[in-house]
């Protein structure tokens, strides 16, 4: 464990050293780029603001994508029973993720109006395709002697896809739910960018409006956190649900 966590955090802690003296030195103008200590005193200061603020991003991104994960398993599910409709669908769902978000939040805000449903929405766009690229991806690493033994036994489609091509499946899926869940966020922020009446991305707007770089740097900080922390939930559910592919990964327990 400690061989995973002290190299990144040693990296951290020099980028926070140098960074902390070049704006102590005045290499880097404190309006511009505050130093460490100055956004870490900005938080703390305005912590209740900013946990008001951090209750509205995060219920928006676990529901948004809690739904997404629902939707892609279903829809990854039928593209997999139906080569016919996975090669209609499946081009259209690549297409729909050259849509730029920057330009696709301000439309679902028009569309939704400001409250939590728009920002749902677009958590669950942004995460949707990566999972079900990922199921559809594991579905097709089943092993097809499993598959023909199965049908040589008798066995329907369904019974050969809950035995055999969902299992093989779950690798790449909590692979595809870490990707997903670091989209979230970030969606969920353009969304509040684009219209909401709190949030995490409201607090930044407010923030930059007066000049408080301060300020907007201790909230990118705080949905970094909010990232990590989700990422780390992702990480401990895979842990506790399907403690072997510790073991077939060459994870030291």
């Amino acid at each position: 464990m400690a061989a995973l966590v002290l190299p990144p955090a040693l990296a951290c802690g020099v980028l926070l050293g140098v960074w902390q003296a070049s704006s102590q030195g005045g290499l880097v103008p404190q309006e511009m780029l505050p130093s460490p200590t100055r956004i870490a005193e900005a938080g703390f200061t305005e912590r209740d603001a900013l946990v008001r603020h951090l209750i509205p991003t995060l219920t928006a991104t676990v529901v948004g994508f809690s739904l997404s994960v629902v939707v892609a398993f279903l829809a990854a599910a039928l593209l997999d029973f139906s080569l016919l409709l996975r090669r209609a669908i499946l081009p259209i769902l690549v297409v729909s993720q050259t849509l730029p978000l920057i330009a696709l939040a301000p439309l679902v805000v028009l569309w939704f109006g400001f409250g939590l449903l728009p920002k749902v929405l677009l958590v669950a766009f942004v995460t949707f395709f990566p999972m079900v690229v990922g199921l559809l991806r594991g579905f097709a690493e089943a092993d097809p002697e499993a598959e023909a033994l199965l049908r040589s036994m008798g066995a329907g489609k369904w019974q050969v896809f809950r035995l055999i091509r969902l299992p093989a499946s779950i690798p790449s899926f909590f692979s595809a739910l870490r990707i997903s869940i670091t989209y979230a966020v970030v969606g969920t922020i353009f969304a509040e960018y684009a219209g909401a009446i709190a949030g995490l991305g409201v607090y930044m707007q407010s923030a930059k409006h007066v000049f408080r770089t301060d300020l907007v740097l201790a909230a990118v900080t705080m949905s970094s956190v909010l990232t990590l922390t989700l990422y780390g939930a992702v990480m401990l559910i895979e842990r506790i649900t399907v403690p072997w592919l510790r073991v077939e990964r060459g994870k030291v327990a």
